[in-house]
């Protein structure tokens, strides 16, 4: 009984009068107008400061080309393009000689014999003799 007593007096939790079939809060009849003015100032914020640094970047761009052109730089991507292009593009007139499929020594027995008699030569002479026998 103290309890509905301390409820009656506005003492006790706050949701208690509502647990005793108090009076519900209402609805604010401006708060849908309230919210979308929010929304709208949200995104309005949001809009000026993408604005103020695609602003801050194009300045960044400008010092960076003027750097470039001072120096004779290339952009990056023109660098990486170039670079890319120079690797798929083939070697003409290239002083290197191309790769061969199949290294040398591997399976070409002409060779092998070839390799077997430098080295005989630079052999003793009765080493040479055990290894011809």
């Amino acid at each position: 009984m103290n309890f509905v007593m301390k409820a009656a007096l506005g003492g006790g939790p706050p949701d208690v009068g509502k647990m005793l079939g108090g009076e519900e809060k209402e609805e604010d009849p401006d708060a849908a107008k309230k919210e979308e003015e929010r929304q709208e100032a949200l995104r309005q914020q949001e809009e000026e400061r993408k604005a103020k640094y695609a602003k801050m970047e194009a300045e960044r761009e400008r010092m960076r080309q003027g750097i470039r052109d001072k120096y004779g730089l290339k952009k990056r991507e023109e660098a990486e393009a170039e670079a890319a292009a120079a690797v798929e593009e083939p070697a003409a007139g290239s002083l290197t000689r191309p790769k061969k499929a199949v290294p040398t020594g591997c399976g070409d027995e002409e060779e092998e014999e070839s390799i077997m008699d430098t080295m005989m030569k630079y052999l003793p002479g009765p080493l040479q003799d055990m290894l011809k026998k």
